[in-house]
């Protein structure tokens, strides 16, 4: 997946928002930074937001669940110049179902490809495709990247159309890990090196510079999972270095961890919060099942078969992958070990793919059973 962040500034004479890159594109020589380009009016700051860009082909739709995961609100952008809808733009449709995102907004590019009457035709299909969906009214912005056209409007639908979070000052600080890596150059001496850092999004709660984290399930040591305890020493959010994170935006959180631990993105899908907060680390789950009814992706339309005993199953669970295989079908659920085990945040969404055709395949998703 691909990341990047956005400042979101607003004109109060203009009455328009705007991003800081499209303040600085249009700044003129000499002109102070941070001021609207329209009327030279001082502009406020409204936030700070984070874009994950999820890729849309059918083998990589874990990739886009886990995404999806830790997004507010989503973009669903769709070309003028194609049909809608386009085999990824259903995908990416019921990728944002399962992950029950409902702040959607429908972006319809390239419209400088095309007539006037291509245009509304087009438009037509959109409305058409995700009636009685999560997205069925979302608004539709027609734009062209090319031209800047309507992207102000787009900057507006993100204040009105995907808020910042509520943020609850008694939340139990988590975090959930999305890319983890080493910031050190290779030949740099024991002496000088930096901890391991962990990128993601702030679930819940917040932290600040000092204090320290768990990081679970942890290190794969004996036949058992054990969690890893550190620092964090910095906190960052793209070029910007802030003294405790907070929901809202993807975060990169400096630690005291060997920098080996972090290597190559091998915390993905762990869990991050204050020591002894966290959830247990499960090795099986008992799952309520919602199954679509055709295989996404497939080249053929096909009907999904229940799950069977034994069966071998990929589960994406937030920003984490695991094996499942089907132990136990009970009447309302189904009870599904997990290898390796996952802690996982509550009320958790698992997507469920099988194998068809040699490739994993999504077929529905889970929640943990109530009883």
């Amino acid at each position: 997946m691909g990341y990047s962040n956005a400042t979101i500034l607003y004109c109060p004479v203009c009455d328009e928002y705007l991003t800081d890159y499209m303040a600085e594109i249009t700044r003129k020589k000499g002109m102070p930074r941070f001021y609207c380009p329209a009327c030279s009016n001082a502009l406020e700051f409204i936030r700070n937001i984070s874009f994950v860009d999820a890729p849309g082909h059918e083998i990589l739709m874990a990739t886009m669940l886990s995404g999806a995961s830790l997004m507010n609100g989503a973009c669903l952008l769709v070309s003028a110049d194609e049909p809608c809808p386009q085999p990824q733009t259903r995908e990416h449709l019921a990728a944002l179902n399962i992950a029950n995102i409902n702040n959607i907004i429908i972006i319809q590019n390239k419209i400088d490809a095309v007539s006037k009457e291509q245009a509304i035709e087009n438009y037509n299909q959109i409305k058409a495709f995700v009636k009685s969906t999560i997205a069925e009214n979302a608004p539709i912005i027609p734009v062209s990247a090319v031209f800047g056209a309507n992207l102000g409007m787009v900057v507006r639908a993100f204040e009105e159309i995907i808020p910042s979070p509520n943020i609850d000052e008694n939340d139990e600080f988590q975090f959930l890990v999305a890319r983890s890596f080493d910031i050190n150059r290779p030949g740099t001496h024991i002496s000088q090196l930096n901890g391991g850092v962990i990128g993601g999004s702030v679930l819940k709660g917040k932290i600040k510079v000092g204090e320290e984290i768990e990081i679970r399930p942890g290190i794969h040591l004996k036949n058992k999972y054990n969690p890893i305890l550190t620092q964090i020493v910095s906190i960052s959010q793209g070029d910007n270095f802030l003294e405790e994170a907070k929901p809202g935006g993807l975060i990169g959180l400096g630690t005291m961890l060997d920098p080996a631990l972090t290597k190559g993105d091998s915390l993905i899908g762990h869990l991050v919060g204050r020591p002894d907060t966290l959830p247990e680390v499960i090795s099986e789950v008992e799952l309520e099942v919602n199954l679509l009814e055709r295989v996404l992706g497939a080249e053929v339309q096909m009907k999904v078969q229940e799950l069977k005993h034994n069966e071998k199953l990929l589960l994406v669970v937030g920003t984490e992958k695991t094996a499942g295989t089907v132990i136990k079908i009970l009447k309302n659920s189904y009870i599904i070990n997990l290898n390796p085990p996952i802690c996982a945040p509550a009320n958790s969404v698992f997507a469920i793919s099988r194998i068809i055709n040699r490739r994993y395949r999504l077929i529905g998703y889970g929640k943990e059973f109530t009883k």
